[in-house]
């Protein structure tokens, strides 16, 4: 995917939309659009800018931002201050992807937006998939960012199912499992500490080492 993924913010305090725009516009591989305060602005702007992405409050002045996320069609991530479990199953089934508490560290989004691309990539509209592509896909957004002991795990299984059985390099695990390099370095020197995985070494012409992990089998 070589065109920026459109992001619109559906947010109805000026300043928050402005943090959140200039966290989006930081991000390599996004366009943020003026972000609306309304959803009479949003379904205009839907309409005309044709966003890939929305990040919707669930609350707004003249309407619930949950239901659209449910009409519009378009990938989105909900953010809102609601932390009732009600709210955040509800936007989960009315389609959002993700929903994230205010206020947040700029990590957070950062690493949701990073999420997001490498789901995209997988997900291209111009390539058909397999299960595996479907399945890491989903894992990519489960993963999330690096606190929880369960997203550390669901990650560390989409590197493991990246490896295989055949010895390959941080960067080529990383291609595979549509990560980051320095996400999959860091989980992979975690495993090798455990025993997961084992670490070897391969000089190559420069005399610089690389490091090239396989993986053990109990």
């Amino acid at each position: 995917m070589t065109t920026p993924v459109r992001v619109l913010i559906i947010e109805d305090d000026f300043r928050v939309a402005g943090l959140h725009r200039d966290i989006v516009a930081e991000r390599p591989g996004y366009l943020v659009l003026e972000p609306v305060r309304t959803l009479a602005e949003a379904a205009a702007a839907a309409r005309a800018e044709h966003p890939d992405l929305l990040l919707v409050d669930a609350f707004l002045p003249d309407g619930d931002g949950v239901d659209f996320v449910r009409d519009a069609g378009v990938d989105a991530f909900v953010i809102s201050a609601a932390t009732d479990a009600r709210t955040v199953r509800r936007a989960l089934r009315s389609g959002a992807l993700g929903y994230l508490i205010k206020p947040f560290a700029q990590r957070a989004l950062t690493d949701l937006l990073d999420q997001y691309l490498r789901f995209r990539n997988i997900l291209d509209d111009d390539r058909a998939v397999a299960q595996e592509d479907i399945d890491r896909a989903l894992m990519i957004l489960r993963a999330g960012g690096d606190t929880p002991s369960v997203s550390r795990s669901a990650t560390e299984q989409v590197l493991l199912e990246a490896l295989g059985d055949a010895e390959s390099s941080a960067s080529e695990i990383a291609d595979r499992a549509g990560v980051s390099r320095a996400t999959a370095q860091r989980h992979l020197s975690a495993m090798a500490t455990r025993g997961v995985v084992d670490v070897r070494l391969r000089y190559g012409t420069t005399g610089r080492p690389e490091h090239r992990y396989l993986r053990v089998h109990a």
